[in-house]
């Protein structure tokens, strides 16, 4: 069946229904993060081991742990996950709730100026 055939009473299963969580579901309806501050160039690092059937995390939160285990921009876990950013920031809240991550801003000024940075906040702002 054509996704496009004009057929608004067809249900879509299996494949044709393409990804069907919406990202509300994965934040239990938050739409702001706890605790932190969470700008696109926020860096957030893995600081705890993180098991492979972690109790109590989400499988988006347990790939968000393992992605992170180098530090990653706000805006690159977003492309990384191929999440809306304000999803990751809750996320990402929650694992620093958790212990499992900590939270880097950049250093100074200088590195404000490292063209490194703005494409990485442009891939992901693409990715968005």
């Amino acid at each position: 069946m054509n996704r496009f055939d004009g057929n608004h009473d067809a249900q879509w299963v299996g494949e044709e229904a393409g990804p069907i969580v919406r990202p509300y579901v994965l934040t239990r309806g938050r739409t702001e993060p706890t605790s932190g501050r969470f700008d696109l160039i926020t860096l957030a690092v893995t600081v705890r081991v993180v098991a492979q059937h972690e109790p109590g995390l989400d499988p988006e939160c347990l790939a968000i742990a393992r992605y992170c285990h180098q530090p990653q921009s706000v805006a690159e876990v977003a492309a990384h996950m191929n999440l809306p950013a304000g999803t990751v920031r809750v996320l990402l809240s929650d694992l620093l709730d958790q212990g499992f991550i900590a939270l880097q801003e950049p250093h100074s000024e200088t590195d404000m100026h490292d063209e490194r940075l703005y494409r990485a906040v442009l891939d992901g702002l693409r990715a968005l």
